[in-house]
């Protein structure tokens, strides 16, 4: 699971840069915030888990 939401993270912030730098592909900005916030859901879900 922490494995799946760091690459997401970094799958998402680099189609997060690459949606900003690039105006023709202006989905890659949706996708890569849609990416990160899973990442920071699933990281956020491991850490609460491991309070309780």
């Amino acid at each position: 699971m922490t494995g799946l939401a760091v690459i997401l993270l970094i799958v998402g912030i680099v189609l997060l840069l690459l949606g900003v730098f690039v105006q023709t592909v202006q989905f890659l900005l949706y996708v890569g915030i849609i990416l990160i916030v899973i990442g920071i859901i699933a990281w956020l879900m491991k850490f609460i888990r491991r309070q309780a």
